[in-house]
């Protein structure tokens, strides 16, 4: 794992600021490291490469303009699947919306965008949110990272898993009943 996947959120965010590290190094580093780790532990389930990247130029266009940067100007992250992203496959791990494609974000996404996030894909989840393991029908089982033949937990287990497995240094999820603390434990994060 390169420098770049080591850095917390804060540091990537402030050395893209500083203009040590170009938005589209992190968001180049992020994507490969997802082709490193991913095939064993099957966090994220959707990428979206070329608008991720195209996403980055703009934000080092805005780096280097001298304009107020948002918060987290330049942060690669991949998004939950039961959370809509505009232009990206939203399933919800279902095969009913395994073609899904969301014209709106949903208000968190939307929040993210806004804070200067760099949306890149999806992390998997089980279908529609319900469960304490992450795995569906349309893209199968998310592992852990430190043991893939146990569990990351649910249902946010993907993004658990990514930020586990250093794909990203932070994430967003949802709990109604344990989806963010149950992979939090699994995952150690």
């Amino acid at each position: 794992m390169d420098g770049i996947q080591r850095m917390s959120a804060a540091e990537l965010v402030g050395a893209i600021r500083r203009r040590e590290v170009s938005a589209r190094e992190a968001v180049a580093a992020h994507l490969e490291r997802i082709g490193e780790v991913d095939p064993a532990v099957n966090a994220v389930v959707t990428v979206d490469p070329e608008r991720a990247l195209a996403a980055a130029d703009a934000a080092d266009r805005l780096t280097v303009s001298g304009a107020d940067l948002p918060p987290l100007h330049g942060l690669p992250m991949t998004h939950k699947d039961t959370h809509a992203v505009a232009g990206m496959r939203s399933t919800n791990g279902s095969p009913v919306l395994a073609d899904h494609v969301p014209r709106e974000d949903d208000l968190v996404i939307a929040r993210l965008r806004g804070a200067g996030v760099i949306a890149t894909g999806k992390s998997n989840v089980p279908e529609f949110g319900a469960g304490s393991h992450t795995f569906n029908e349309v893209f199968g089982t998310t592992t852990n990272p430190y043991d893939p033949s146990r569990s990351a937990g649910g249902s946010s287990g993907g993004v658990a898993a990514a930020i586990a497995a250093g794909i990203q240094p932070l994430g967003e999820g949802s709990d109604m009943g344990g989806s963010l603390r149950i992979p939090a434990s699994f995952c150690n994060v």
